[in-house]
């Protein structure tokens, strides 16, 4: 098999919890090579979510294809050792608050100088300039500000979260497409830049037409529950058996032949029904009668009548169901992976999928400074006596 594609990319990550360290993952999955700086404590995502011998399961999947190192940012000599890992690096991905790292004297312009070709991704609930810029910036302010949270839900209740850290995630993928775009551009001149990524505005990237529809019509939309605004039929029925089916019958040959399977083929000619619009405008009629014939069948009967008529549709997954699937197991989605401290674990695959170049899980989160030996003496050439030393004054 190929190295993966980012194969001799070295990257730095100065990153907590989950943006800057999810987009820093998605690169070693495919080959870059990267070096994680924690506190000593290490990053607090160890302590998320269901523990482990070796820290929380998140972060053993978090941290995959790093090397881990501890340094403590804030004391005056870590200046130096960042600066001499930058010299080897291509990359370096943070996202502490807005001059945070200036603070330190570990800005861009300061690394810069030593690295004329570095990529700086700075990710940050608000982004590097404007009047909120020094503000906290957590994945639910984001997720509220950036206009998710406003549409998720139903009308007569409050907004909801989506059960995931949606925001910080998003930006993660931001971040990775930004990192792609400037190593690009380098590639062709030589000059490394800046990648300034906002929570915010990484979910409002993601908000459709909402915004000139605001601005030609004056338009806000609302919450809708489970109906999609601009297309039906578009929801979720409950079968006989109590098993929650999403259907998509919203194109008109779709809806003709969804409604020839329901024995309503008059339904297709409906003056209510008869295309797009007319069905968004009388979505709830619609719905009532789609949902009294899947109340009437079993899940698996439902699905299969759906999928011989070529109606898109699908089972609501838990990730028990999930993990049983065969579509996701044949994808290489469900990873049974063995880590020597915690052994057999379930690791999720690589996204995207490339033909010759794809993704590989090598290893698990190694432990907090698993591999401060290997980077501070092999990479940046201290002694064994220079090493001691920063141990002894707890700088690592």
């Amino acid at each position: 098999m190929e190295k993966g594609p980012l194969a001799g990319l070295r990257v730095l990550e100065m990153g907590q919890l989950i943006a800057g360290p999810l987009a820093a993952r998605m690169m070693a999955d495919f080959g870059a090579e990267v070096i994680k700086i924690e506190p000593r404590q290490g990053d607090p995502l160890r302590t998320w979510g269901l523990p482990s011998e070796a820290g929380s399961l998140w972060s053993l999947v978090q941290a995959r294809n790093k090397r881990c190192i501890t340094l403590d940012l804030k004391k005056p000599k870590a200046k130096e050792v960042v600066q001499r890992l930058v010299q080897t690096c291509d990359v370096v991905i943070e996202n502490f608050r807005p001059g945070k790292l200036e603070e330190w004297g570990l800005g861009y312009e300061e690394l810069k100088a030593v690295n004329p070709k570095l990529i700086m991704v700075r990710i940050s609930g608000y982004g590097q300039t404007g009047p909120y810029r020094e503000r906290p910036g957590f994945g639910n302010i984001a997720e509220s500000m950036g206009g998710i949270r406003y549409l998720t839900g139903y009308p007569d209740r409050p907004p909801v979260r989506v059960g995931l850290a949606i925001g910080d995630e998003i930006a993660a993928l931001h971040a990775v497409i930004g990192t792609l775009l400037a190593l690009k551009r380098c590639g062709r001149t030589g000059k490394g830049q800046v990648v300034d990524v906002a929570l915010t505005e990484s979910v409002f990237n993601l908000l459709e037409g909402i915004l000139p529809e605001y601005g030609k019509y004056g338009v806000i939309r609302e919450r809708t529950g489970n109906i999609l605004s601009v297309a039906a039929p578009s929801n979720m029925y409950l079968s006989k058996d109590d098993k929650w089916i999403a259907i998509g019958a919203n194109g008109d040959g779709i809806f003709r032949r969804f409604t020839a399977l329901m024995g309503k083929s008059e339904l297709a000619t409906d003056p209510r029904f008869l295309d797009n619009p007319a069905r968004v405008a009388h979505v709830q009629e619609l719905d009532e009668i789609i949902s009294a014939w899947v109340r009437g069948l079993d899940a698996q009967e439902t699905l299969a009548k759906l999928e011989k008529a070529g109606v898109p549709c699908g089972p609501v997954y838990s990730i028990a169901d999930i993990a049983a699937d065969p579509q996701f197991q044949a994808r290489g989605m469900i990873r049974e992976f063995f880590d020597p401290r915690i052994g057999k674990m379930l690791m999720p695959g690589v996204v995207p999928i490339l033909s010759d170049t794809p993704g590989q899980i090598r290893w698990a989160g190694p432990g907090i400074g698993a591999d401060n030996e290997v980077i501070y003496k092999e990479l940046l050439g201290l002694s064994s006596e220079q090493y001691e030393a920063f141990q002894k004054e707890e700088l690592i």
